[in-house]
């Protein structure tokens, strides 16, 4: 198939023995969670939630939790060496563990994916304190990434039973992300099916869309893509595999420089990307670059939009056009040395696609950027 195609759902006529209501929260660990706390703070406009460490009675790591919208981020760093958490950081860099989901019942969240045949991270822990308790569970997915399930509908606390509340590093403003649109995971060549299979049969999700080489490919370097999501459709993890090309893909690039397969990128939706993005820009966010070319037959591309053309040359913000409208969306640079996890800002106007029309404009963008990098 050389084009785009569109799956039907199966997973919605019958009960959903998984039920997801959004995204819970997505852990980092990183070298160092406050210099991260604080650059996600002041960059991307997160406010301060939450704190575990030292100070609090915990003697492992120290975490720090931020939230925007209904956007909820961890960062997490080991006090020492010699276990999981710092051999991660040393093998992948700064790289996201856990994509949380909540869920009104995390032990059926678990019994039923394992039963399945999913590989058990968590059992059934129960935690609490003085502002009540929430039940966690979880399993492993591509890569050392995991899947915890949180059951929060009797706690009132901050974040999680042993945090505490934090006020932050002086005062900072959001910058508009409303919700987590998606996260895209990269997996090797000849494994993308393996972890499709895994979404549908372990976790009850259905292929939303695919792309093949022939959709996402530039002169140099393709990849193969599929969107599995939930039954619902909160939740959409597009599945990476590099395809064969002349030089090396940005596919290949991200798993040689984080050892293994893991989260690409984490699409934020916001809905005035004009306003987000110029903010972003402003405090010193790096975007990948559009050529001016991109913008002289832009609306003969998607016709008639909302914003002025001028303005979205200025920022690079790329549009795309499906059946029932269209999106803005542009791609940050990586946010740390490793050419690895980047960021997506996507505001959609009715489309519910990913983009499809500006995959050559980003690619080759990428492409660029990894030959500066010696890495093309």
């Amino acid at each position: 198939m050389n084009t785009a195609t569109q799956v039907q759902s199966t997973s919605t006529q019958t009960a959903d023995f998984l039920p997801i209501l959004g995204t819970d929260y997505i852990e980092f660990y990183v070298g160092n969670a406050k210099q991260a706390a604080y650059y996600y703070q002041h960059a991307f406009g997160f406010q301060p939630v939450a704190y575990r460490g030292l100070e609090t009675g915990y003697r492992e790591a120290a975490s720090y939790v931020l939230r925007q919208g209904k956007v909820t981020l961890v960062f997490t760093t080991p006090y020492h060496p010699g276990n999981f958490i710092a051999d991660h950081i040393y093998r992948h860099g700064d790289g996201v563990r856990v994509l949380a989901l909540t869920v009104p019942d995390a032990r059926s969240a678990y019994e039923e994916t394992t039963r399945r045949g999913a590989k058990s991270f968590l059992a059934p822990t129960t935690l609490s304190d003085s502002d009540g308790e929430v039940v966690l569970s979880g399993i492993h997915t591509y890569g050392d990434t995991v899947h915890v399930f949180v059951e929060r509908t009797r706690y009132r606390g901050p974040f999680l039973p042993g945090f505490a509340p934090w006020s932050g590093f002086g005062q900072s403003t959001p910058v508009g992300f409303k919700y987590v649109d998606h996260c895209v995971g990269n997996v090797y060549l000849g494994e993308m099916n393996q972890f499709v299979a895994f979404y549908r049969e372990v976790m009850g999700f259905h292929q939303l869309i695919s792309f093949d080489d022939k959709d996402i490919s530039t002169e140099y370097s393709a990849l193969m893509s599929k969107v599995m999501a939930n039954g619902n459709g909160y939740i959409k993890f597009p599945i990476n595999e590099p395809a064969k090309g002349r030089r090396k893909s940005q596919i290949e690039e991200y798993l040689e420089y984080y050892h293994g397969q893991g989260v690409q990128h984490i699409a934020l939706a916001t809905d005035d990307i004009i306003t987000t993005v110029r903010e972003l820009r402003r405090r010193g966010v790096e975007f990948l670059e559009t050529p001016k070319a991109y913008y002289e037959t832009l609306l003969e591309r998607v016709g008639p939009i909302d914003e002025p053309v001028s303005v979205l040359e200025e920022l690079g913000i790329l549009v795309d056009r499906d059946d029932e409208g269209y999106l803005l969306q542009i791609f940050t640079r990586p946010v740390q040395d490793r050419p690895t996890l980047f960021y997506e800002v996507i505001q959609r106007k009715g489309a519910k696609s990913f983009g499809k029309g500006n995959f050559k404009a980003l690619f080759e963008a990428i492409e660029r950027e990894q030959a500066r990098r010696g890495n093309l």
